[in-house]
């Protein structure tokens, strides 16, 4: 069952308690932003109990559970603390898990209501490791449609920051970002010019809720205590100044009624030392199509019947190179009259570690405890494609 249906089933479990008795104004309207977000939030804490799994069979399966966990999460229509991590600290009962799902990991239970009622109720006190790490990737995914005339229609850029951090006791960290707002704060600060290299400007930011919102407004830093193991730490999204990774250059002729040439040319932007990975270029042909050949400078091309379209995937695609595809195309001929086609466009698949196209960096990443422990900070980055579509 899909997440969304799945949703909807477990509204109608107790619908009396997130319809009728959810937070209302004083004219007597349910605030329907915040109904959806308490479901979205139960859903991940139900896939966090039962192993990933969030489907009717695991709602039958573990329905004491649930109803153990409506009763913490909502009190008297208001939503309470939805975080597994504390959730798990006092409601031990483990959910019916999925065969293929990972056993949960034995945490201890002490100090349950200090962390429900605590200021930081996002991470447990008294962790130790041995070696103190962080990591964070910056991952971002490339959205764009240009025109069959090289313009671009729509070009956006949608990124996530992601950590892992593995850190002993209750740190605060610092992250500071090459963006506008933050590098103009810091200038003025320092009565000169920041030297970080180009500045961005973030639009639609969304924080995790560890994040200092009063420090974030006033030093213009991303400051937070952060949860133990992997999270999300913010959500981000660029429209101005992307720097696309491929170009790509299509020639369709259409040569009578039963054949077509097509020449394709990508060219990789990035940095000569950078190289992308997974490259796919998916060309549309006729459903006509008999039969196709194929002249490639680099990789390997091959005709999809299935999803009507020539599929030349790339291996390995090195920064500030260009590679070729050449095809003939013949088309079975058709009596009557000719229907005209309507050209889909190319769409691409790639993968460019090391290479953000916001131009987002990252500037510092301190890492501040009372015990004075050194870190390791590991930093990667990745930018993905998301819709990327040539007009033919």
């Amino acid at each position: 069952m899909p997440v969304a249906a799945s949703a909807i089933y477990f509204l109608n479990l107790r619908g009396d308690v997130l319809i009728n008795r959810l937070y209302r104004d004083d004219v007597g309207n349910a605030n329907v932003a915040c109904a959806f977000k308490f479901v979205v939030e139960a859903v991940a804490l139900f896939k966090s109990y039962f192993g990933g799994n969030f489907d009717e069979d695991a709602i039958r399966n573990n329905f004491v559970l649930i109803y153990e966990l409506l009763d913490e999460i909502m009190d008297f229509g208001y939503p309470q603390n939805l975080s597994p991590e504390i959730l798990k600290l006092y409601i031990t009962q483990e959910g019916v898990r999925s065969p293929f799902s990972s056993k949960p990991s034995d945490k201890p239970v002490p100090n349950a209501t200090l962390q429900v009622t605590g200021a930081v109720g996002w991470r447990r006190e008294g962790l130790v490791y041995k070696k103190n790490e962080v990591f964070l990737d910056i991952v971002e995914s490339v959205n764009l449609l240009m025109s069959s005339k090289g313009s671009v229609l729509r070009c956006d850029v949608t990124g996530k920051i992601l950590m892992k951090c593995f850190l002993s006791g209750m740190p605060d960290l610092k992250l500071g970002l090459n963006d506008k707002i933050g590098l103009e704060k810091e200038a003025q600060l320092k009565s000169r010019p920041a030297k970080s290299g180009k500045t961005i400007e973030l639009d639609d930011v969304t924080f995790h809720q560890c994040v200092n919102l009063t420090r974030f407004n006033s030093e213009k830093t991303v400051s937070f205590v952060p949860p133990d193991g992997e999270f999300e730490l913010m959500k981000y999204r660029i429209t101005e100044g992307v720097n696309l990774p491929f170009r790509v250059l299509p020639t369709i002729k259409e040569l009578g009624r039963t054949r077509m040439e097509i020449n394709v040319k990508v060219k990789s932007v990035f940095g000569a030392k950078m190289f992308a990975l997974g490259v796919v270029v998916k060309v549309p042909v006729p459903k006509q199509t008999a039969k196709t050949s194929f002249q490639t400078t680099s990789g390997k091309a091959k005709y999809n019947a299935s999803i009507d379209s020539l599929v030349w995937k790339i291996r390995k695609f090195p920064g500030q190179t260009e590679a070729t595809m050449s095809a003939e195309v013949e088309l079975i001929s058709t009596m009557g009259e000719k229907k005209s086609w309507n050209r889909p466009p190319i769409q691409m698949e790639f993968q460019v570690p090391m290479f953000t196209a916001s131009g987002l960096r990252v500037r510092f990443l301190k890492v501040w405890e009372k015990s004075g422990y050194n870190t390791v900070e590991w930093v990667r980055y990745i930018t993905r494609a998301g819709s990327y579509e040539i007009r033919c």
